[in-house]
C-alpha cells in the first residue's frame, strides 16, 4: 500500500512541483494539498495522512503553529520546507521543537547536484519518515519492549577490504530496557563524540541539555546540516545547555564542559595530542558525501585519543559513522549506538548495530543518564 502524503505550501507551483516528485516514486501517493496551516490541520484530521510535507511561512497559519497543532491531535510524520537563510535556519529549528522529524532546503539545487538527485532525495527522506507513523501513533500506556541488536561480522573498510580477511562475529550489544540500572564500565576517557543526521537536531538538544555545567571532557559533535544552520543550532544548543556550544572554529583547543559542532559544508578534524589537542576545520571535498562527516572525525578521534573516546551514533539516515566507529573501536573506544524505537530514522546506528561495533543499543531518553554514570557523575 502507498505511503499516503499531503503536501501543505500557499504556492500552487511549488505544490505541483512536490507532488509531481512524490507521485514519481509508485511507493508514494498524493491524497491532497493545503494552501496553509490551518487548512493541514483540518485534512490531516480528516485523511490521515501517513506523511505531510509542510512550508514555513504561510498566510491564514504559518507552518511551525500547524505543526504543533497536529502534533497536539493527529502525530503525524512531518517533513519541513525551509529557505537556507539564518532567519530560515532558527524557524526551522523552531519547527523541528514543534515536533516535525525532518527539514530540506525549499530550493531543490541547494541539496542536490542536478534534479534527479534531488527528486530521488525527497522520495527517500519521505519513505524514511513515513516508518515513524506506527510509533507516533502508538498509544501512551504501552511499554517500550527490550531491544537487542544484530550482530554480523564486522565488514573491513573499503581501504582494507582486499587484504583484511574477514573478522569472528562480535558480541551482540547488550539489550537496554527503560528499567535497566547502569554500570560504570571503570575505563577512562578524554573525549566524548557524537555523529548524527536526521532527527539529530532534537536527539542532541535533548541528550546535551540533561548535562551539568562541570561536565568534564570536551564534546564532539557532527551533524549533518547545512552551513547557514549550524551557528543558529550552535547558539540555540547554547542557550538551552548548562555546558557551552559553539561551531567549531578551525584552532579552537579542545576544553572540559564545551561542545563543539561540526560547521555545516566542512570537516572537524583534531591535531594534536591529548590536553593539548585543537581542531582543524577543513574543506568539505567535493568527494565527500557528507559535509561534516562522522566517519572523518571519528577516525581523527581515533588517531589522537586511542581508546579514550567515549562515542555515540544517534539517529540518521545513511551508513556514515560506521567505519570511524569501527577504527574507535579497534583503538580500544567505546561504541553506542541509539535504538531503533527512539531513531527518526534508523540508518546510521543500524549501520553500526549490525556491524557488531556498539557494545549498548540505548534509548534516546536514557543516553544522558548512561553517559554520566559512565562517567562516575551521579
Amino acid at each position: 500500500m502507498a505511503v499516503k502524503v499531503l503536501v501543505v505550501d500557499d504556492s500552487s507551483f511549488f505544490r505541483r512541483r512536490v507532488s509531481e516528485i512524490i507521485n514519481g516514486d509508485p511507493r508514494l501517493q498524493v491524497i491532497d494539498c493545503a494552501a496553509n496551516g490551518k487548512e493541514a490541520i483540518d485534512k490531516a484530521a480528516q485523511l490521515k495522512p501517513d506523511v505531510i510535507t509542510m512550508d514555513i511561512e504561510m498566510p491564514v497559519m504559518d507552518g511551525i503553529t500547524a505543526v504543533r497543532e497536529i502534533m497536539r491531535s493527529n502525530p503525524t510524520p512531518i517533513l519541513m520546507f525551509s529557505s537556507l537563510t539564518h532567519d530560515g535556519a532558527k524557524a526551522t529549528l523552531d519547527a523541528l521543537d514543534a515536533g516535525a522529524l525532518d527539514f530540506l532546503p525549499k530550493k531543490f539545487e541547494d541539496i542536490a547536484r542536478n534534479r534527479d538527485e534531488a527528486v530521488s532525495l525527497l522520495q527517500q527522506r519521505v519513505n524514511e519518515i513515513a516508518r515513524k507513523r506506527a510509533f507516533m501513533r502508538r498509544p501512551a500506556q504501552v511499554t517500550r519492549p527490550a531491544t537487542t541488536a544484530t550482530t554480523t561480522a564486522s565488514a573491513p573498510s573499503l581501504a582494507r577490504q582486499a587484504a583484511t580477511p574477514s573478522p569472528a562475529p562480535a558480541p551482540a550489544a547488550r539489550p537496554v530496557s527503560s528499567a535497566a540500572r547502569f554500570k560504570a564500565s571503570g575505563k577512562r576517557y578524554q573525549l566524548v563524540a557524537i555523529g548524527t543526521s536526521t532527527g539529530g537536531p532534537v536527539a542532541l538538544q535533548k541528550v546535551l541539555s540533561s548535562l551539568p555545567a562541570n561536565f568534564p571532557l570536551p564534546i564532539l559533535l557532527i551533524q549533518h546540516m547545512p552551513s547557514t544552520f549550524t551557528a543558529a543550532f550552535a547558539q540555540r544548543l547554547n542557550g538551552l545547555c548548562k555546558i557551552n556550544v559553539k561551531e567549531a572554529q578551525d584552532g579552537d583547543p579542545l576544553q572540559a564542559g564545551t561542545a563543539y559542532l561540526a560547521p555545516g559544508g566542512m570537516q572537524m578534524m583534531i591535531d594534536g595530542r591529548p590536553g593539548a589537542a585543537r581542531l582543524k576545520i577543513l574543506d568539505g571535498g567535493d568527494r565527500m558525501n557528507y559535509k561534516p562527516c562522522v566517519d572523518v572525525t571519528f577516525g581523527s578521534a581515533a588517531n589522537v585519543y586511542g581508546d579514550k573516546v567515549l562515542s555515540m551514533v544517534l539517529t540518521g539516515m545513511g551508513a556514515d559513522g560506521r567505519d570511524g566507529a569501527r577504527m574507535l573501536k579497534q583503538n580500544g573506544s567505546t561504541v553506542w549506538a541509539q535504538d531503533e524505537e527512539s531513531c527518526v530514522v534508523y540508518g546510521m546506528p543500524q549501520a553500526v548495530a549490525k556491524a557488531g561495533i556498539s557494545t549498548e543499543d540505548l534509548p534516546l531518553e536514557r543516553i544522558a543518564e548512561r553517559i554520566l554514570v559512565e562517567l562516575n557523575l551521579t
